[in-house]
Order: structure tokens, then C-alpha cells, then sequence
């Protein structure tokens, strides 16, 4: 009998944030994906490695990625493990090292880290050509021959993510829905140009939280799990939400933590800031996960957009969506309902369910909801939240090229204008910081041109062109190769018809 990971490691079971009861096993919460009452969830606790911190300072990414699953993944077996890893993190796929570490001169101290040199240039490829070895695994162990069908809402970059990581793995159907006018025209191009025979790809008429909240809805709709049930399939999820999804961002963190150490940037045990571009709450909230495993972190700096929902309530307490929606030049942030800051609030609630579901269902129902003096206050010692217009990240991403040559996207713009917000408030601008780049500055060649004051065209791929002149810096070949890929999905609709259009594209329909 093959060793598991868990004859080293105590057992880890899962529970729901709106049901503390809830006692699952890894392979169940990464097939379920969302807990039956709508619930989240998360591990019953963080196992401290900071004791182990020599030792893994001196894994390369894939053995370092395999040693923090197992404390999380108990129910699978150690090749298990290193066979999803050695399979997802390849030279092939992401080059001699899946993320790279670039410093910065100038004002602060700080670390560019580089999540976007996987296949579909965005950092969602990290948790993304994991997930589906993850959930194959999973299938076997508790679905008894059943399909998954992967749902998945996106505002952007886990749309193509989704679609290129889960492309022809036997036993599942993707289907990904975007808002119609929310994303750029090669995150587009990307998703309605997908190859695969068990890929399907939507417009929605409306926002990313118009496609988020009817995915969700899917999830517990009772008749329609039935009918899939009844046809010998199940849902599950790629976004976010999905355990699976959120549990290989951890390990970025600590990854960057020790590159800075091997070049003497911080020493073991030194804090550091971590700034996150932060939309659906997943990348920041794996950074504090990072941190209750033992990484020293001293403030997580929530870097929004004009959707600053995030900023407001961190200041406030209060999470208020009612509020005009900005379609902005970072669009894989123009997102008003955080679904995994449910996770950070079932933390600093006490693992306070039935709070936490009253929080969600006044959300859901009236549109805001307030955590109160003491959980505000718990979130402003850990957080500082600030916001970019695209007016200011227009400027900061010109003056990052023209100061120090570097050229990056409009949401790694906005993270380090919001960092220099950060600095000039707190005057720490010596403690090493990690600023995560989340995209290719060529999956937006539109805004980075004109933020360099350069005329661009309706004409993506010219935009490209014009961008390699400029900078002498070569674009991805998988963003030009779209340029000749043929456009398979048109279709859209409301936000009403999502249901019915899954089951019809799965041939189920009723």
C-alpha cells in the first residue's frame, strides 16, 4: 500500500464557513468546490512551517510546492502529489522558473513578482494547470465514474486560465462566462478562440458579479444538481472559491520569501510586505494564508482600482456593493462583490458561522452588510487598502518605464501606485516588499499604450506591434499566435438564461 502524505502529517479535514459542523476530506471540498449551503471552505487549521524554513528555502518551486500540499492534501498519496506538480509546473509551460523575482530601484524597497509567465500569461496559470490533475485525482476517489462540469465566471484572466488548464481532460466539461464589455480585447480573443472539445465559452449582457452570482446560484439550485445528477454528472469550480484554486497561490509567497533570502534581500525571520492588485479577494487572502503558516508578513497592502469596494470597506467596516460599476483599464478587478473575503471574515468573526451567514445573506438581499468595530479593527492592523483611478495608473506605469525600465501591466500598475500611497502614509519604505504582478503588460497593450502617451488602434495585434517597437521588449508567442486562431463562441446572453444555457450545452436540457 502506497504511503499517504497524512502517515507523516495529521489528518486535515475541511468545514464550511457557513457551517462549522461540516467535516470534509481535501479530494471532496476540490470536487464539490462550494459547500451545499453556499458556504466556503477552508482548512481547520494552518500548520506552522516557519521551523522548517531552512530546509525549504532550498527547494526548487516544484518540491517546494509539493511539500506545502501535503500538509493540506492528506488524503493523497505521495506520488499523488508529485505527479500533479511535475505535470503542472513544466519547463514547457512556464519556462525554467514558473515565476521570477525582479527588484526595482528608486523609492521603497521593493520586488516585482512575476505570476504571468505561464501559458496564458496571467497569474491564474499558476492554481490553474494544477487544478485539473488535482480534481482528476479527486474524481477517482469519490465520484463513482461521474463528469465534473467546471463552471466558471470570470473577469478576465481565469476565464482562458480555466479553459487552457482543463482542455481535453477526460471526465470534464468547461464552461466559462465573461461579461460581454468587462474584459480586454486579448482576454477576449483568448477565451473565444479556445481549442478543445469540452470547452464552452458565453457572454454575459452585464458585469463579472451579473455572471458570478448566477454561477454561484447554479451551485445550489437543488433541481438543476439533480438533473445533472440523473445524466451522470456534477458541478464543480475552477474559480477561486474552489479549495484547489486557492491553495497553490500559497506557495508563490513563500517561493519569493526565500528567493529574496538566498540573495541576501531579507534574512530568515525578517518581516516583509506583500502588495496585492485584488479583485475576488483569492491573491491577498493566499498571502495571509502564507502568513498563519509562518511567513513573516507585516502588512498586506489592497491595491483596488475605482471599484474600490475592498478600500472602502477596510477603512469602514461597512461592504457596500450599491454603488456605480466602473468598467476601467484594469478590468480583471472591476468586480464589487469579493466572494473570498468570506473566508478572511470567518477567520476575524471567531469562526462565527452563523454571523458570517447573516454577513452574506445581507449582502446577497440588501446589498451591504457592516462587521462592526472589533473585526474592522482586526483588519486595519494586517491591512492597508488604498485605490488607483486610471488616471494615476496611467501615470505610475509611465513612470516606472521612463524611471527604471520597467514595463508592466495596469494591474501591477495599480498595486505599486497604491504602495506608494502605502509610503507615504506609514513612511515605511525600508521593509523589503513583494509586489505581485498578476498579467502580461501585452494582454492590455491598448491601456499600456496609451499610458505611454502612444496612439493605439482598434486592431489588438497592432497595438502589440507597436508596444515591441517601442519598448524593444518581445511579446509572448501564445498572445501573437491568437492572431490566426479562428473565433468558435459568439453567443450571449443575461444572466437569467445561464442556467438553461448550461444544461442545453451539456445536452441535458429540459
Amino acid at each position: 500500500m502506497v504511503a499517504k502524505y497524512s502517515d507523516r502529517v495529521m489528518l486535515m479535514q475541511y468545514k464550511s464557513t457557513r457551517n462549522s459542523k461540516i467535516r470534509l476530506e481535501a479530494s471532496q471540498v476540490i470536487v464539490q468546490g462550494i459547500s451545499e449551503e453556499g458556504g466556503l471552505f477552508i482548512p481547520e487549521r494552518f500548520p506552522d512551517i516557519s521551523g522548517q524554513f531552512s530546509r525549504l528555502s532550498k527547494l526548487g518551486y516544484q518540491a517546494l510546492a509539493t511539500d506545502i500540499f501535503s500538509y493540506f492534501l492528506t488524503d493523497f498519496t505521495h506520488d499523488e502529489l508529485e505527479t500533479c506538480v511535475s505535470r503542472a509546473y513544466t519547463q514547457e509551460k512556464f519556462g525554467p522558473e514558473p515565476v521570477l523575482l525582479k527588484s526595482l530601484a528608486g523609492v521603497g524597497n521593493r520586488h516585482i513578482l512575476e505570476l504571468w509567465h505561464g501559458p496564458t500569461c496571467a497569474f491564474k496559470d499558476m492554481a490553474l494547470q494544477i487544478l485539473p490533475y488535482f480534481l482528476s485525482i479527486a474524481q477517482k476517489k469519490n465520484t463513482s465514474g461521474r463528469k465534473a462540469v467546471i463552471l466558471v465566471a470570470t473577469s478576465g484572466d481565469t476565464g482562458k486560465a480555466a479553459l487552457e488548464g482543463f482542455r481535453d481532460v477526460p471526465d470534464t466539461r468547461v464552461v466559462v462566462f465573461y461579461p460581454q464589455n468587462g474584459v480586454s480585447p486579448m482576454q477576449k480573443k483568448q477565451m473565444i478562440s479556445q481549442e478543445g472539445k469540452n470547452v464552452n465559452v458565453c457572454a454575459i449582457h452585464g458585469n463579472f458579479d451579473d455572471a458570478q452570482t448566477a454561477v454561484k446560484h447554479i451551485f445550489t439550485d437543488e433541481q438543476t444538481k439533480l438533473v445533472l445528477k440523473e445524466n451522470g454528472m456534477m458541478f464543480s469550480s475552477a474559480n477561486s472559491i474552489n479549495w484547489g484554486r486557492l491553495l497553490p497561490q500559497i506557495v508563490y509567497y513563500f517561493y519569493a520569501y526565500f528567493r529574496l533570502s538566498e540573495t541576501g534581500k531579507v534574512e530568515l525571520g525578517q518581516p516583509i510586505n506583500i502588495v496585492v492588485p485584488t479583485g475576488n479577494f483569492g491573491n491577498i487572502l493566499a498571502a495571509y494564508y502564507a502568513s498563519q503558516m509562518g511567513l513573516p508578513v507585516n502588512r498586506f497592502i489592497c491595491a483596488s482600482n475605482t471599484n474600490k469596494v475592498l478600500t472602502d470597506f477596510i477603512h469602514t467596516g461597512i461592504y457596500d456593493r450599491r454603488r456605480k460599476f466602473y468598467t476601467t483599464s484594469s478590468p480583471s478587478m472591476d468586480i464589487l462583490i469579493s466572494s473570498n473575503l468570506e473566508r478572511l471574515l470567518y477567520a476575524f468573526s471567531g469562526e462565527n458561522d452563523v454571523k458570517l451567514a447573516d454577513w452574506m445573506n445581507q449582502l446577497a438581499s440588501g446589498g451591504h452588510y457592516d462587521v462592526g468595530v472589533e473585526v474592522m479593527n482586526r483588519l486595519q492592523k494586517l491591512f492597508f487598502a488604498g485605490y488607483s483611478n486610471d488616471k494615476d495608473t496611467a501615470n505610475t506605469l509611465r513612470e516606472t518605464w521612463i524611471l527604471e525600465n520597467y514595463l508592466c501591466d495596469t494591474h501591477t500598475a495599480v498595486a505599486l501606485g497604491v504602495y506608494n500611497q502605502y509610503v507615504q502614509a506609514s513612511g515605511d519604505e525600508n521593509t523589503p516588499t513583494v509586489i505581485a504582478s498578476t498579467a502580461s503588460p501585452y494582454k492590455f497593450a491598448g491601456s499600456v499604450l496609451e499610458a505611454l502617451n502612444t496612439k493605439t488602434t482598434q486592431d489588438e495585434f497592432a497595438n502589440i506591434a507597436v508596444l515591441e517597437k517601442l519598448t524593444g521588449i518581445a511579446a509572448p508567442v501564445q498572445l501573437n499566435a491568437l492572431q490566426k486562431k479562428t473565433v468558435r463562441f459568439t453567443e450571449a446572453i443575461s444572466s437569467e438564461q445561464v442556467s438553461e444555457y448550461v444544461l442545453k450545452t451539456l445536452g441535458i436540457g429540459r
